[in-house]
């Protein structure tokens, strides 16, 4: 499988928690509980970046096809905004995991403040080798979670096992829309390095989930309703809170938050995936 470019070293799932640990406080002051990006329906859409990420969450969920008592799990929680939103709108009970302690701690929190601590639940597990027995859930969301994890090709193979047949999984991951420019390549390389993640081609999916037993049912770049601009509203929201944020957090720290490199990188692309797991 293609994953270029790469960081130095493929990522390894407790470090990428210890990052989470450490940077979740940050994450959530300038992209807000959700820990993902933005999806604007339309380039004169006036959604703010709250709502857009919402929007994306919707998106997603859209294609689990699920509803009251469907059992989704929810792979790479954050601070568990997504799952609890999910469990609200759709009635599912909803697991959700992290490799951080910090990010399972919130999202706990969150739902019990909620009211959802009954209807999702987070906890503490690793994607590579997930603790649940076979067919134990409807659907699996993986919202930009996957770029963290150091084999696609087994957690597909693990997200496969733990669904139910007829079971349907949607996700979202990086790829190359285009090779990617000398110019932009120390932005994306800077990037996957500083947070631990990988891309891919696109063409690299329908084998994949082939492979791993699911069924390729669609796949669609939305890099451009969510990329840009969620990189211009989060660049500008850390520019303006730089010198609190810096008090708080230290300025290199912030700097390496900063997207605002990547804002003309055009090759860097998000990319929409649904397969199920076929009934026989």
């Amino acid at each position: 499988m293609a994953q270029q470019p790469a960081p130095p070293s493929l990522p390894v799932s407790d470090e990428v928690g210890r990052l989470y640990d450490r940077y979740t406080d940050l994450g959530s002051v300038t992209l807000g509980e959700n820990l993902h990006f933005g999806y604007w329906d339309s380039p004169d859409s006036t959604a703010s970046l709250n709502e857009a990420t919402d929007r994306l969450t919707d998106l997603m969920t859209e294609r689990l096809r699920i509803g009251p008592g469907s059992r989704v799990l929810d792979l790479g929680c954050g601070t568990g905004a997504p799952g609890s939103r999910i469990a609200r709108t759709t009635g599912a009970q909803v697991t959700g995991i992290s490799v951080s302690h910090k990010q399972v701690q919130r999202a706990n929190a969150l739902a019990t403040t909620l009211g959802l601590g009954d209807q999702a639940r987070f906890e503490r597990a690793d994607a590579m080798d997930l603790p649940y027995a076979d067919g134990s859930f409807d659907a699996v969301i993986a919202l930009e979670s996957i770029i963290h994890m150091p084999d696609r090709a087994q957690v597909l193979r693990h997200v496969a096992r733990v669904l139910r047949p007829g079971g349907r999984l949607v996700l979202t991951d990086f790829f190359e829309r285009a090779p990617i420019p000398d110019s932009g390549r120390p932005a994306v390389e800077r990037y996957l390095r500083e947070f631990m993640m990988t891309m891919v081609q696109a063409e690299d999916y329908p084998p994949l989930l082939r492979r791993a037993g699911l069924w390729f049912e669609e796949m669609k770049d939305i890099s451009e309703p969510t990329l840009r601009r969620t990189f211009v509203e989060l660049s500008g929201r850390i520019t303006e809170s730089a010198p609190e944020l810096a008090a708080d957090y230290g300025g290199e720290l912030v700097q390496q938050f900063n997207p605002g490199d990547l804002i003309g990188v055009e090759e860097f692309g998000h990319l929409l995936v649904v397969a199920v797991r076929p009934d026989a």
